[in-house]
């Protein structure tokens, strides 16, 4: 039997991984790839289970990337690709930065994505309660 590997998505955690473990850390709730780093960082990775989510969380990540630029000032996606180019993936920290951002900014990028900023932050907390806690 012949063995292989498909490269279905890639992206860069800045970090070696350790240890990958597909887990289920709520009852009842889906599986991920939980992974944890040299520097003691636990992420996961988790799949996205309708194409409407996808899309939706990709357009808040380009409106993240704008409107919440490193401190470091190096361009988000050149980060994120600074080994191999990321491929169908999406930075959930980023994404989760659009609560911290002023109400003004939330509004103008609820406003892009034809939802509410109530709406958005919804979307945001179910994806974290339907995986991790």
């Amino acid at each position: 039997k012949q063995w292989y590997q498909r490269r279905v998505a890639i992206t860069a955690g800045g970090e070696s991984i350790t240890y990958l473990e597909l887990a289920t850390l709520i009852p009842g709730g889906s599986e991920a790839l939980v992974y944890t780093t040299l520097s003691g960082t636990i992420g996961m990775f988790v799949p996205f289970t309708s194409r409407e989510d996808i899309d939706f969380f990709q357009h808040l990540e380009m409106h993240m990337r704008n409107e919440a630029p490193p401190l470091c000032g190096r361009d988000h996606l050149s980060y994120r690709s600074a080994y191999i180019p990321v491929k169908a993936s999406i930075d959930g920290d980023l994404c989760e930065q659009y609560n911290s951002l002023d109400p003004t900014k939330r509004k103008a990028i609820a406003d892009e994505l034809d939802r509410s900023p109530s709406e958005v932050s919804k979307k945001l907390e179910d994806m974290r309660t339907t995986y991790a806690f």
